[in-house]
């Protein structure tokens, strides 16, 4: 192929010129260079020495060696003795897992009724106690008023068996010579005679009881009355009693 013609094109053969730079230098090999005379020669069996360093300022220390532990023997069993056996054990009761989210709820606490019974049996026990002091304290502390007034309804019956001629009445409630004059009475005769008194208006009215005294199985109380035919006409006068056959009775009253 022709080289193209121009002014900046010249009609001589172009020169190829190899790259230094892709060429790769040769190896250089040195030679070892051989001991002069005067250069000792080395033995390598020859023992040498270092100069001492800062490793070698304390003694040589010897470690010892640690001893083996004593092999441990175990004793052979004889083929005749019987094998232990074990005792088979309980297999364990399913454990019930709660679901998750939810908080186990604590198991209940067994009620001692042993205790609860004893607990019942003390309080009605004080109860008891209680109710038997209070009847005591209340017949100890109080006499004297409920036999006052039995006393007061005594000569309350009596006042109104006199107004009625009720003979049976008085011959109950009445002791002493008081009881041995209306027992010895007859009946008629007594009914006759009330009928008479009544008319007239001369038998003894209770206005008012004033004042009771219990003495132990005596009893005093004062009394106002006035006749029935003169009301206006008040006097204060007295009943005696005893306490017989579990009830007061009046041994003694005013005429």
């Amino acid at each position: 192929m022709s080289n193209p013609q121009g002014p900046d094109n010249s009609d001589e053969p172009t020169e190829q010129v190899a790259a230094a730079a892709d060429a790769e230098p040769a190896t250089e090999v040195f030679a070892p260079a051989e001991p002069h005379g005067d250069e000792l020669t080395v033995d390598p069996n020859e023992r040498r020495f270092t100069a001492p360093s800062g490793f070698d300022a304390g003694s040589t220390q010897i470690i010892n060696r640690s001893t083996d532990p004593a092999t441990e023997q175990f004793s052979v069993r004889d083929p005749g003795t019987p094998t232990e056996g074990f005792s088979a054990q309980k297999p364990a009761a399913p454990q019930m897992i709660p679901p998750r989210g939810e908080t186990p709820k604590p198991p209940k606490a067994k009620r001692k009724w042993g205790w609860v019974i004893a607990i019942v049996l003390v309080i009605a026990a004080l109860a008891a106690v209680a109710v038997v002091g209070t009847i005591l304290l209340t017949r100890g502390s109080s006499p004297s008023v409920s036999q006052e007034d039995n006393v007061r309804t005594t000569i309350q019956n009596y006042d109104a068996a006199i107004e009625k001629g009720d003979l049976a009445t008085l011959r109950s409630i009445t002791c002493g010579t008081t009881a041995e004059g209306y027992n010895s009475i007859d009946d008629k005769k007594w009914a006759e005679t009330h009928r008479r008194v009544a008319e007239a208006g001369r038998y003894p009215v209770v206005a008012s009881i004033d004042q009771i005294v219990v003495n132990g199985d005596h009893a005093e109380a004062n009394v106002t009355t006035f006749m029935a035919f003169a009301p206006q006409t008040r006097s204060t006068r007295s009943f005696d009693l005893q306490f017989r056959d579990d009830q007061w009775k009046i041994c003694q009253a005013p005429q």
